[in-house]
């Protein structure tokens, strides 16, 4: 079985290389990035090419499986281009997968993609997917969603799955979700938990997170699979108030909402933080998964919880670790993180 994956050098692609690595199932994995990473992975031949410019019909032909990962989260200060890449740059993978006669295609959604709903109860995949309309993450999962429902309507023939998992983490994605998500200002050692005396107490605090390798266990299962539709991914516990303040070994402080996002929102205006607000509105608004349908059809579950996830991400992040490949290289912004200030915080990545 020969597979494809796109924005094969990021979290979750190098998670999805790692579980390809070790399924018989699967004899050669072609890793598409824009940057070529210089280690090398078990069965994969890495190829360089954008999924916005490239042709990718000659990289696809003869493939079982294409898994579309590729995705723009920085400069959050040019939308249009965020719009561009991620909306347009799914459109060409998904019109390459039918030109090349692609039998599967397994692509990445999100939580994002859902309407906003509860967060004292669980919803499954029938949940709305109108998304959060103030959060352009949001609108532009949600755009690649009636994408696919297009596609598969015209091509009955072709597998489509997509995965929904929420907030994804791992060790050696610390250093690249630093500089996409908190910028860098942020000293290291402050992510230490006896550091952090206070933890916001907001109404609709409540998240959940998945550990990288194991969505990458849950896209090797969908692979080799002949399921098809939607599959939330999440692991327990929620993360909500006394969740963060058990682990922070903080204490609650009640605060409004709107005063957080007024606090983003300055600093992302300042350039002092790269994350946009309406990240906040989406994690605010969307609702806690239900994750039984990938339980009991691709016979998955996570390895790790909640809490454990947080604990080593946050360990990850004082120790300053990264990965081989440059959206996780650990140096990636330059010494003193010059880099990254000099690209404009939430502007251009280099």
């Amino acid at each position: 079985m020969k597979v494809v994956v796109t924005g094969a050098t990021g979290n979750v692609g190098t998670s999805v290389l790692e579980a390809l690595a070790d399924e018989p199932a699967v004899d050669e994995v072609i890793g598409l990035a824009r940057r070529r990473p210089s280690i090398e992975m078990p069965k994969t031949e890495w190829v360089v090419a954008d999924v916005f410019e490239d042709d990718l019909v000659p990289i696809f032909r003869g493939a079982d499986c294409v898994v579309h990962l590729a995705w723009l989260i920085q400069p959050s200060h040019d939308l249009d281009l965020l719009d561009a890449v991620n909306i347009r740059g799914s459109e060409r993978v998904i019109e390459a997968v039918r030109e090349a006669r692609v039998p599967s295609l397994v692509v990445a959604s999100s939580v994002g993609t859902y309407s906003a709903g509860p967060k004292d109860r669980q919803v499954d995949e029938n949940w709305g997917t109108d998304g959060i309309p103030s959060c352009y993450y949001s609108r532009q999962k949600v755009a690649v969603e009636r994408l696919l429902d297009r596609f598969e309507r015209d091509s009955p023939d072709t597998r489509v799955v997509r995965m929904r998992p929420a907030i994804i983490l791992k060790a050696e994605a610390a250093s690249g979700i630093r500089r996409l998500f908190v910028g860098p200002l942020l000293p290291n050692f402050l992510a230490r938990e006896s550091l952090i005396p206070v933890v916001p107490d907001t109404r609709r605090l409540a998240l959940q997170i998945v550990h990288s390798k194991d969505v990458g266990d849950a896209y090797r299962r969908a692979i080799v699979s002949d399921a098809r539709g939607p599959f939330n991914l999440a692991s327990d516990p929620v993360v909500d108030t006394e969740f963060l303040a058990r682990v922070m070994e903080a204490r609650p402080v009640p605060d409004h909402a709107g005063a957080l996002r007024a606090a983003a929102s300055l600093s992302w205006k300042l350039r002092l933080q790269p994350t946009h607000p309406s990240w906040l509105d989406m994690g605010l608004g969307t609702p806690l998964l239900d994750s039984s349908r990938a339980r009991n059809e691709l016979g998955w579950s996570p390895s790790r919880s909640a809490e454990d996830t947080v604990r080593e991400f946050l360990a990850a992040l004082r120790e300053h670790r990264g990965f081989e490949t440059p959206p996780l290289d650990r140096d990636a912004g330059g010494p003193l993180r010059l880099r990254e200030i000099k690209s404009g915080v939430g502007g251009r990545q280099w």
